[in-house]
């Protein structure tokens, strides 16, 4: 019999600073989140796809004496980007309705005509798995080009059976195919589908078809991890949304929240009350939402590209969530209507500059919170021995030059479970 090849350590050498984000398996709350765990002189070293150490060179060194090493050139290494909010399987971009709204048109308006979510439904309906595949792939793998290493991705542009399982086994494949870690979500929620809008009968046809065919079809096919619901004024109503959740979690389902993004709708209350994994976007969300945020165990995900894409200027009241101890995540909620950006970063940045959050918030807002958000933050988030080793190096000398330099890519390379996700010319010894 012959022996089984065990892959040597690799060790991250010459970093400038290591962002641990050190700490415990859960969301960190409150004061928590003013501690990003930053270390100087010292590597990490990589065993079996795991963190092994974080600990100063020499001793790295001696520890592991046949390691191979990562040049990182004086970067900062940090946990790869956690971004638990994404909608990336859609055909065609929505450029125009960017235009629609400097004309004054707002979300709901556009809606109306046809636009906004309903328009990417008509479109991914007539698009095959292949062409679908094909479209997505890029799109990730761009977002991992920033330093993302874990994205969630939802459907939610099909509306009917057959193309939402059509969406979520195109996410199934693209979790076997690509590098990145992928969590898939279905949100068969997402609206009500234009051809059960004309009664209330027919609403109530869609609801009943999403808890007694849709969600069990895709929980017995194991083609999601959570399911999402868009409790939102013109949308889902809460009791609608308590009742969806509710056969989801039966079924087996994770649960998941659109919740007061343009109104306070009682989203975050029943987050909260259902103790849902996350609760996303809060724009809207009110003192009494916050409040039953901070009772209970959901994570609060908070979307800045959005608003500022759609041209608001009142934001999530993230300063607010994090003084009442709820946990708070950013993500990039990259989607082809109102925030097309695969640049996490760039969202780090409008943390600091719009939610008024220090660095080290956003990085654990980024990490952790958004490991937390996804039901991962017991074995990614963070650069502590146990972990998985999913790493971003950035051409940066400090961590604060990570939000600073707003738009730029200084993304050098990622890593997940130890190896190449994304990458420019990295020197291995």
């Amino acid at each position: 019999m012959s022996k089984c090849h065990i892959e040597p350590a690799t060790i991250f050498a010459n970093v400038s600073q290591v962002v641990t984000c050190a700490g415990p398996g859960r969301a960190r709350r409150g004061a928590e989140m003013r501690d990003a765990g930053v270390r100087t002189g010292v590597g990490v070293a990589v065993l079996d796809n795991r963190v092994a150490d974080v600990a100063p060179l020499t001793d790295l060194r001696s520890q592991f004496s046949d390691a191979r090493e990562i040049d990182c050139r004086g970067g900062v290494l940090t946990p790869g980007l956690v971004d638990s909010h994404t909608h990336g399987i859609f055909g065609r971009p929505r450029f125009e309705e960017q235009e629609m709204r400097a004309a004054g048109l707002d979300y709901m308006e556009i809606a109306r005509r046809g636009g906004g979510i309903h328009s990417s439904v008509r479109d991914l309906r007539a698009l095959d798995e292949e062409t679908l595949i094909a479209l997505a792939r890029p799109r990730l793998m761009r977002l991992a080009a920033f330093g993302t290493t874990t994205i969630e991705v939802k459907s939610g542009y099909g509306l009917t059976l057959d193309d939402e399982l059509k969406t979520l086994r195109v996410i199934a494949r693209l979790t076997r195919e690509l590098p990145v870690r992928i969590v898939p979500t279905f949100l068969g929620a997402h609206e009500i589908p234009l051809e059960h809008r004309e009664s209330a009968a027919s609403r109530r046809a869609y609801v009943d078809a999403l808890v007694h065919e849709m969600i069990p079809a895709v929980a017995a096919r194991g083609l999601a991890r959570f399911a999402d619901v868009f409790c939102e004024t013109g949308v889902y109503t809460v009791d609608e949304s308590r009742e969806i959740l509710t056969a989801a979690r039966n079924a087996g389902l994770g649960i998941k929240m659109h919740a007061d993004e343009l109104s306070s709708a009682g989203g975050a209350e029943l987050a909260a009350q259902l103790n849902a994994t996350s609760a996303d976007h809060l724009a809207a969300v009110s003192d009494h939402g916050i409040a039953a945020l901070a009772s209970a165990d959901t994570v609060a995900t908070v979307l800045p590209g959005t608003m500022l894409f759609l041209g608001k200027t009142a934001h999530a009241p993230a300063r607010r969530l994090i003084e009442a101890a709820v946990p708070l995540a950013l993500a990039t909620d990259f989607n082809p209507g109102t925030s097309p950006t695969p640049n996490f970063p760039l969202i780090l940045a409008l943390g600091v500059s719009q939610l008024r959050l220090s660095v080290a918030e956003a990085v654990v807002a980024a990490t952790v919170n958004g490991a937390a958000a996804l039901s991962l933050a017991d074995r990614v988030g963070q650069i502590t021995r146990g972990y998985s080793a999913d790493l971003a190096l950035f051409d940066i000398g400090d961590i604060r030059e990570l939000p600073y330099w707003y738009g730029d890519n200084r993304c050098v390379a990622t890593f997940v479970g130890g190896k190449t996700c994304h990458q420019s010319d990295l020197a291995v010894t």
